[in-house]
């Protein structure tokens, strides 16, 4: 989509013993490993991800 607003998202605390949800919220946002930086598409569907792993991880707009 040409012109869609992007964030940026860095995981800085581990995926280790977290709720199984929560994995596959990191997972849904192509979500690898820590401090390596991604790059989605602002989108309410990603929002919410973002919002439920928010304590995870660091965003900025990109």
């Amino acid at each position: 989509m040409a012109g869609a607003k992007q964030v940026k998202l860095t995981l800085v605390r581990s995926l280790n013993g977290r709720l199984r949800g929560h994995k596959a919220c990191a997972s849904g946002l192509g979500i690898r490993r820590m401090h390596s930086p991604v790059v989605v598409n602002d989108t309410p569907e990603n929002r919410g991800m973002i919002n439920k792993i928010s304590y995870m991880l660091k965003v900025e707009e990109a």
